[in-house]
């Protein structure tokens, strides 16, 4: 379990589903969008928690913010690459 804290939020990275690069804006600037996914255990479920009782949030983060997480997430320490120097291509 890691903790990474950008401008005022601190995220939990087990909870970290969806990272999205270069997401574009209203206004066009770029951003990075992060998907977070808790828990929601109800009383009878404390030791197991099936994957449709969790609570999902979209984050937004532009400019500075949006370059460090860009630059967390693009890292080799961080994340696995599955296609290293490879130009992005569309999946069908």
């Amino acid at each position: 379990m890691a903790f990474i804290k950008i401008q005022n939020v601190v995220i939990n990275t087990d909870y970290i589903a969806v990272v999205r690069f270069n997401n574009q804006t209203g206004s066009d600037k770029k951003s990075v969008s992060v998907l977070v996914a808790t828990p929601k255990p109800t009383p009878f479920e404390w030791e197991t928690v099936s994957s449709n009782n969790r609570q999902e949030e979209w984050m937004e983060f532009t400019g500075i913010a949006a370059k460090a997480l860009e630059d967390y997430f693009s890292s080799f320490n961080n994340v696995i690459d599955l296609l290293p120097q490879c130009h992005e291509t569309s999946l069908i």
